[in-house]
């Protein structure tokens, strides 16, 4: 699919097929003979609509803002140091605005729904059986409610063009519909493409990555969630013209039953979801010195270069099975970018994604799931990975971590600074004292020089869990509990330990994994926030979880820390690491930052485009 698709980004630069003119609501293809050509050859049309998923997973691409993505935007990494001020700094100092943004959301999203509205209006003139026809337009019609998705998430309610193609001398609408409008499209859209009954329920084989049934509910799931969230649900958000843009008028609880349901059915879908749980890393038996590796599964749905093929009786191939977990990712070639992005200085990295923060990295708990500080083992920063949630050590790269490089597994990683520090050390290979290692390959060939496939998860079923759990704890309430079709009993104490079992944290003698028994409301409602924050870290959801929680003006308005270690030498030739905790930047959080602003350029260019509130 993708290398048809490569094929086809040349033809279109040569015809134009798609213009790149100003206006992403008006773009038009540049001949009629240009158009019929695409559409008059079957691998042409198919890879018309390959184009339009190379851009599914870019507003969380590691390195969307060039120094960094998301992660860079929120409290999770420190961008890397630039003589230009990116998106990601702009949010992180307080200075975004409608001029310095970057137009990404905006260009990309327009750009490919009418990418997807030209593609469902000719595809049935393509030379292709009909079932293949069907399932394209699908697939097409999921991909431009995902764009309108992305534009929900940056912007509150957006013009909605439908099925409109606009011609090139043709006035557009450019009216910016309701939140509520934007909602309740989405979620027409998926559900008419589920009553379609013509997507598989999982795809394998060539066709992972191609958009699934269950791709829809889990679209509609997350939707739902964001619509019941505090930020839009009733909140009174924004100026008297702009607040139900950007949310619903009044406050309604039901709207948590209708995410609860939702995630309730995304849980249910068929195609055996579940989450990858394996503690002992097959591939690589001497990566743990042949002993189990509690947690391996986490690391291995981060890897999908890894993912094998569901057969065609459901069972999943031995040793790897990561992709039972994964709803929809994105595909990608072998590059060098994600390794590139992610590894040290001496690994050939470039901090192209940014460098964790130390307050994340505490955030992990100690192996029996207790905050640091509150359990039985103590916190060694020295050894910061040492009885640690295993999910530290696959997440954050530390001072003595152990990484692949072209030739060693175990090349390790040195950060301290003073006597024989390496490229690696803090302030001069990271800002922070850490790096990121979620996502990076084990593979032995998994370095900048030669990277294995890389492929990206976007939705995958622990999303789906915590979910369920948020949704239930704020309908139903912490001690709710139910059996499913499975057979199994859920609720959001249950999927919290389901999470930390896959995890490898240790589930004590209580069998809790950590967590406290009889919660209140309140508590589980905090212990899912950090639940989410822990496993979801660096997969672009903590810049909006944040926000549609309200609680943005808290966790961005603080100081950001790194970890200093010193190596000292003594008189006696005696060396001593000194640990330090330091400010790496303050974060500075403005009211109008809960939403993205509307780019000034198309702001200009169509007065009736109102800009989001608090950006004058």
């Amino acid at each position: 699919m993708k290398r048809k698709g490569n094929y086809l980004v040349l033809f279109l630069m040569i015809i134009g097929i798609a213009s790149c003119g100003d206006d992403f609501l008006d773009q038009t293809a540049t001949t009629d003979l240009s158009e019929e050509s695409v559409f008059a050859d079957s691998a042409y049309a198919a890879g018309f609509l390959t184009d339009i998923y190379a851009d599914i997973g870019f507003d969380t691409d590691l390195d969307r803002f060039g120094e960094g993505g998301l992660q860079c935007a929120t409290d999770e990494s420190e961008p890397r140091a630039s003589s230009r001020i990116s998106s990601g700094l702009a949010f992180a100092t307080g200075t975004i605005n409608p001029v310095i943004v970057t137009t990404d959301a905006w260009e990309k999203c327009y750009s490919n729904i009418r990418k997807c509205n030209k593609f469902m209006q000719r595809i049935g003139d393509a030379p292709m059986i009909e079932s293949a026809k069907l399932q394209y337009k699908a697939e097409a019609r999921f991909l431009r409610a995902w764009y309108y998705y992305i534009l929900l998430r940056h912007y509150g309610g957006v013009p909605i063009v439908y099925d409109k193609i606009y011609g090139a001398n043709e006035p557009i609408d450019a009216t910016r519909q309701s939140y509520e409008t934007c909602v309740n499209y989405i979620i027409d859209e998926c559900n008419a493409i589920l009553a379609d009954n013509i997507l598989r329920p999982r795809n394998s084989g060539r066709s992972n990555g191609r958009i699934s049934q269950a791709a829809c509910y889990a679209l509609i799931m997350r939707v739902t969630l964001d619509a019941a969230s505090p930020l839009h649900n009733g909140s009174g958000f924004g100026t008297d013209d702009t607040k139900l843009l950007l949310g619903y008028a009044n406050a309604d609880p039901q709207r948590w039953e209708r995410a609860y349901e939702a995630a309730k059915r995304a849980m249910q879908m068929q195609g055996d979801y579940r989450l990858y749980e394996v503690h002992t890393c097959h591939k690589f038996p001497d990566a743990n010195d042949g002993k189990p590796e509690p947690g391996w599964g986490f690391y291995a749905v981060q890897s999908p270069g890894e993912f094998v093929n569901v057969t065609s009786d459901g069972a999943f191939s031995y040793p790897f099975a990561a992709y039972q977990e994964i709803i929809l990712m994105k595909k990608q070639e072998i590059r060098i970018t994600t390794c590139q992005m992610l590894d040290p200085p001496s690994c050939g990295g470039n901090g192209a994604a940014g460098y964790a923060y130390y307050d994340l990295a505490k955030a992990f708990p100690m192996i029996d799931g207790k905050p640091i500080g509150e359990s039985s083992y103590a916190y060694n920063p020295l050894q910061p990975n040492q009885n640690r949630d295993p999910r530290f050590d696959v997440s954050i790269i530390y001072n003595g971590s152990k990484i692949c490089n072209q030739t060693d597994y175990f090349y390790p990683i040195y950060t301290y600074k003073g006597e024989n520090s390496t490229q690696d050390a803090v302030y001069s290979g990271t800002p922070t004292g850490l790096y990121t290692r979620k996502m990076l390959p084990r593979a032995a060939s998994g370095n900048w020089w030669i990277e294995p496939l890389q492929s990206r998860p976007l939705i995958r079923f622990a999303e789906v869990l915590l979910s369920y759990a948020e949704a239930v704890n704020e309908w139903k309430g912490p001690d709710f509990s139910e059996t499913l079709g499975d057979g199994n009993t859920y609720s959001a104490l249950e999927v919290l330990k389901l999470i930390r079992r896959r995890a490898g944290i240790a589930p004590g003698t209580d069998g809790m994994y950590g967590l406290k028994a009889g919660m209140t409301q309140d508590e589980m409602r905090e212990a899912i926030r950090n639940e989410r924050r822990i496993e979801l870290a660096f997969e672009g959801f903590r810049f909006f979880d944040v926000r549609r929680w309200m609680i943005a003006e808290k966790t961005e308005n603080q100081p950001m820390h790194g970890l200093e270690i010193t190596r000292v030498v003594d008189e006696n030739n005696k060396v001593t690491y000194v640990p330090r905790e330091f400010v790496v930047r303050n974060h500075v959080f403005r009211k109008a930052m809960y939403f993205w602003p509307i780019p000034y350029a198309e702001i200009v260019k169509t007065p009736a485009l109102k800009q989001n509130p608090y950006y004058d």
